[in-house]
């Protein structure tokens, strides 16, 4: 088993709170990332979970046990860093093996288990190696096989992808859910990487400021964040963000004003709005060339063609790159050009002047709910 619950888990430096209350259950067998900007707390977060830094208040329960008082070796869990902290004098068999030894296990089961990590590892052919004759990647696979060994209940990364260079960072995302299918473990990733968390999660928890500013699977906070921290976090290039006005509410939605347009977006209206200045949200990938239900006319300063895809970066009001589109790779748009940028009702997002958002009309389908959530279907 592998549960975790976290209740009220609060934690201060001095008088300094990073951690505001964090509530939390992870189920059995889950791949959950904490994500978030730098100095959200999510790495102190993990440490705490691991034992490495001592809980101010709250309760840290795994599999039923309350574990604030234990020492990291007795609460069942094994942490990978985001450096590899191998023994460079040791082989690879070595290195893996060392917990093992600590734990004076007996020579014969010692090899088999290591044995069997290098395999699932594919570094079954390196074991008499030194870390020095392996590449990053391979590394840290060594340090992901020391933690296999021990059978833990948890594993902890704490962004242990952030030393790669980009193509090993993508095959190394691939080889960790391929390893979370196969040993069908309890996994918590920290990282600061969107990409990573929309990857490999079956469930995101997204932290600001020391508070969860929502948990939920990648493509539930994807199409339906709760507010426009997550909207602008979730998403690559991020949410283009539009000031305008609400000029009344109906069963079809909400009807709002941009520089004399008039729209209605399909969301779940809210009586005490009408009137006030909102926040609509469309992202760069649904922003079309051409007319749609609103449509702006902008001017892109930078241009970068990826091949699949180009994507234009444009200033509104004369003032900062603050306007995005990804668009088709043949797009045929240069610089200081004005290009229509058309948007469907459809496809945005509402806030009120708080940042909370509006409930969109979008409803998931079953085989939506089984790419969202794998664990749960």
């Amino acid at each position: 088993m592998g549960q975790l619950f976290l209740s009220n888990v609060q934690k201060f430096y001095g008088d300094y709170e990073v951690l505001k209350g964090v509530q939390l259950e992870v189920k059995n067998g889950e791949f959950v990332v904490f994500v978030g900007p730098s100095g959200c707390g999510k790495s102190t977060l993990l440490r705490m979970i691991a034992g490495l830094d001592a809980t101010t208040a709250g309760d840290i329960v795994i599999d039923g046990l309350r574990v604030n008082d234990l020492p990291p070796v007795k609460r069942g869990i094994a942490m990978v860093f985001q450096s590899y902290a191998l023994y460079p004098h040791m082989s690879v068999f070595e290195n893996i093996a060392f917990p093992l030894r600590v734990e004076k296990m007996e020579e014969e089961k010692l090899k088999a288990k290591v044995e069997h990590a290098a395999r699932i590892l594919h570094l079954d052919q390196r074991l008499q190696q030194k870390p020095g004759m392996l590449s990053g990647g391979q590394r840290q696979r060594v340090a992901i096989g020391r933690a296999i060994v021990r059978e833990p209940k948890i594993f902890l990364f704490d962004e242990p992808l952030s030393n790669l260079d980009a193509a090993l960072r993508a095959d190394m995302r691939i080889e960790l859910a391929k390893l979370h299918r196969q040993l069908r473990a309890t996994m918590i990733y920290v990282t600061h990487d969107q990409i990573e968390a929309m990857t490999m999660a079956d469930r995101i928890v997204v932290l600001n400021a020391g508070e969860i500013a929502q948990t939920g699977a990648p493509l539930e906070l994807y199409h339906k964040p709760a507010n426009i921290f997550v909207a602008g976090f979730i998403g690559n290039p991020k949410m283009n963000f539009l000031p305008v006005t609400c000029t009344g509410v109906s069963d079809a939605g909400v009807a709002v004003e941009y520089e004399g347009q008039m729209a209605i977006i399909p969301v779940t209206p809210r009586q005490d709005v009408v009137g006030q200045p909102l926040i609509l949200g469309v992202r760069p990938e649904h922003i079309k060339v051409g007319q749609g239900d609103i449509t702006l006319t902008v001017t892109p300063t930078v241009i970068e063609r990826l091949g699949a895809q180009t994507v234009a970066y444009a200033a509104l009001d004369g003032e900062g790159e603050n306007f995005c589109a990804t668009l088709p790779g043949s797009a045929a748009v240069r610089p200081d050009q004005p290009l229509a940028a058309g948007i469907n009702v459809a496809d945005c997002h509402l806030f009120d002047e708080a940042g909370k958002s509006f409930d969109r009309h979008v409803e998931l389908t079953d085989i939506d709910m089984n790419l969202i959530s794998p664990t749960a279907a």
